[in-house]
């Protein structure tokens, strides 16, 4: 287990998160995606990229299903706990965290598999060209799982009741890959019944987009 700590991350994102993690418990949060769970069961476990891991809950299932994970996120509170989990659960060989400010650079390396889930911010985020650069850095036949939040759900951070939701076509739209190279596996805006971290439940929809490199 390796953790990399950049230079890069003294910002106003970087503060917020720091602050939003280090308030919290450190297991709090740590559900796996339910949608990475279906979409990644049924692939051959290999290299991994997790952007904004936060509590680790998705990097930590797939450390776990044998997947070499690359955990990143802007907080080096979340970095360091997901760090420290992956090693109390013998995963440590399989887990490298790394905090990182997406806004200024992109990790380094070729992955199977990059999940960017729930990858929105209070702050000025170039996410079209984070998710553009990740689809770049698959490997052929590597899968792109892009998850955002289609609602708002009563204990998200984010309670702007006029909030923009990019469909999953609109968000592929942006991305402007060229179609010889990408191909679109699923385009969906699923319901589902969500759990809050104070026990609250709430039904949310999640747009969902998966992209497959179909060439090197």
């Amino acid at each position: 287990m390796t953790e990399k700590t950049t230079p890069e991350v003294h910002s106003d994102a970087g503060r917020f998160w720091e602050e939003h993690y280090s308030s919290r418990d450190g297991a709090t949060g740590r559900r796996v995606n339910p949608l990475l769970v279906e979409i990644a069961t049924g692939l051959a476990p290999a290299t991994a990229l997790d952007l904004g891991c936060g509590a680790g809950g998705d990097t930590l299932w797939l450390a776990g299903a044998g997947w070499r994970v690359t955990a990143v996120d802007v907080s080096g509170t979340a970095t360091a706990r997901v760090a420290d989990a992956a090693r109390e659960r013998g995963l440590g060989d399989l887990v490298h965290a790394e905090r990182h400010d997406l806004a200024v650079g992109f990790p380094e390396g070729r992955f199977d598999l990059v999940t960017a889930l729930y990858l929105q911010s209070p702050f000025d985020l170039p996410r079209t060209q984070v998710l553009r650069t990740a689809a770049r850095a698959l490997t052929p036949g590597g899968r792109l799982l892009v998850v955002d939040h289609g609602s708002i759900a009563p204990w998200s951070w984010n309670q702007d009741h006029d909030p923009s939701h990019p469909t999953p076509h609109e968000i592929a739209a942006d991305l402007a890959l060229e179609p010889d190279g990408w191909s679109i596996e699923r385009a969906a805006s699923p319901r589902r019944i969500a759990s809050g971290p104070d026990g609250r439940t709430a039904e949310v929809v999640d747009h969902v987009l998966l992209i497959r490199r179909t060439t090197g």
